[in-house]
């Protein structure tokens, strides 16, 4: 490193604790965040390192974060996108690819899922010309279960996709068995969970493939951002070309030739000896993300077990001091399961003294913030109406989240004080002292 470059990237060390926010918490004053980033001196310096080194497209930050995440992850390939989203919609696009053979998604095959969920883990379905067969949650651990993903198995059924909510595992380890019985593929969204264990195992490592998100608001972050993790290396090497334009070539962008057969491939129609690098095996997309960013999530990865740390905290912190508030649903881990949580939800009983938008505006007015349980019921929103799908039983649970459940932060910037105040004002409100 140049002395001139070191010299800046110390300068930018001494202007972050210049301006690094004062944490001092007045109540009802200092927002309370339901989620954010939380970014130090390293972050910063990680950032403007590979600004300085005009590292402006995917390179070799991405590939070297690529091999310490699947590492981390416990999966033989990680494959870096430009959001979580985007990794859902490579996920579930690989399921479809000729190259499966027999195997492959045909338009009009079901997918499982849940119906109180984000809605890019449903798009992606639709965008396949597949069907979503929509199941119920559960109230307490907003999970569905493995007995209604059984139910919801029919003839056409080919895959399922499920998120674990909140950082909450689904039952994974059941419902993977349930997928090997009956020949499905299955997707872990584990974009909210990363760090979270099913009977001592990490979430994302019982399905064909995981998608995780490094949105500001998830475990770690580079602003934007997402993978595809996977340990079947034919379905890896289908998301890669999916999300490299549909090239059929493996080189990276500015290598050339790394197989010595460049101009000896001939595919499709195409004359023999045309260039591989321009060889389209799949109709992809350019879903890349770049090396700013993979440098500021490599920074991040070697905080990720504090963070999880302070999020299992935070959230058990909050879990003892509202237990026994009467009205309150509170939330509970799947059994046999160990959380890393992204938030923590409350359900307000339908019969309580008070109703969910009276509490929610209640602590709002503190600058508590609270978010809904992402769509609630998926089907009743407009952009659904009509769309081709089947539910399996009733969404019973789906509806009650839609109309009464709400979820506050665990992020680790939150403080003892200040989740202290989040918990003696949802106290105050529900034995209505503020009525």
């Amino acid at each position: 490193m140049s002395d001139r470059k070191e010299q800046l990237l110390e300068d930018v060390r001494k202007y972050h604790q210049e301006v690094a926010p004062e944490r001092g918490f007045v109540p009802g004053v200092t927002a309370i965040w339901p989620s954010g980033a939380v970014l130090d001196e390293a972050d910063r310096t990680a950032l403007v390192e590979a600004a300085l080194d005009m590292r402006i497209a995917a390179g070799v930050s991405a590939r070297k974060f690529e091999s310490a995440f699947a590492r981390r992850m416990g999966r033989r390939k990680a494959h870096l996108t430009n959001s979580g989203s985007s990794a859902n919609l490579l996920a579930v696009s690989a399921l479809t690819s000729p190259s499966l053979g027999d195997r492959r998604l045909l338009p009009g095959d079901e997918v499982i899922t849940v119906a109180a969920g984000f809605p890019t883990t449903v798009n992606p379905i639709w965008q396949n010309g597949l069907v979503p067969v929509f199941v119920d949650v559960d109230l307490t651990t907003c999970n569905t279960t493995a007995e209604r993903v059984a139910a919801a198995v029919g003839p056409r059924t080919r895959a399922v996709i499920i998120a674990h909510a909140l950082g909450n595992p689904f039952p994974v380890a059941e419902i993977a068995r349930i997928a090997e019985e009956h020949g499905l593929f299955l997707i872990e969204d584990n974009c909210d969970a990363v760090g979270s264990l099913y009977d001592g195992q990490l979430t994302g490592t019982f399905g064909d493939l995981a998608t995780v998100s490094f949105y500001p608001a998830h475990h770690l972050t580079m602003g934007e951002g997402g993978c595809v993790l996977t340990s079947d290396l034919a379905l890896a090497r289908v998301v890669e070309s999916l999300r490299d334009w549909g090239r059929d070539c493996w080189c990276e962008p500015g290598e050339s030739d790394k197989c010595l057969k460049r101009f000896q491939y001939q595919m499709g129609t195409l004359p023999a000896g045309y260039d591989h690098k321009y060889i389209f095996s799949h109709v992809g997309y350019n879903l890349k993300a770049t090396d700013i960013q993979a440098a500021l999530g490599l920074s991040q990865l070697g905080k990720l077990d504090d963070f999880i740390d302070a999020r299992k905290r935070n959230w058990r912190r909050l879990r003892e001091g509202l237990d026994g508030v009467p009205g309150l649903l509170l939330p509970e881990p799947t059994p046999r399961s160990e959380p890393s949580w992204f938030g923590f939800a409350i359900t307000v009983d339908p019969r309580a003294s008070f109703d969910r938008a009276g509490l929610v505006a209640f602590l709002e007015s503190r600058k508590i913030g609270t978010r809904r349980l992402f769509a609630g019921n998926l089907l009743r929103h407009p952009a659904y109406v009509d769309r081709p799908h089947r539910v399996a039983g009733e969404l019973t649970n789906s509806d009650i989240i839609t109309e009464h459940t709400f979820w506050i932060g665990v992020y680790p910037a939150l403080t003892d004080q200040m989740l202290d105040y989040v918990i003696a004002s949802v106290t105050e409100y529900a034995a209505g002292g503020s009525r």
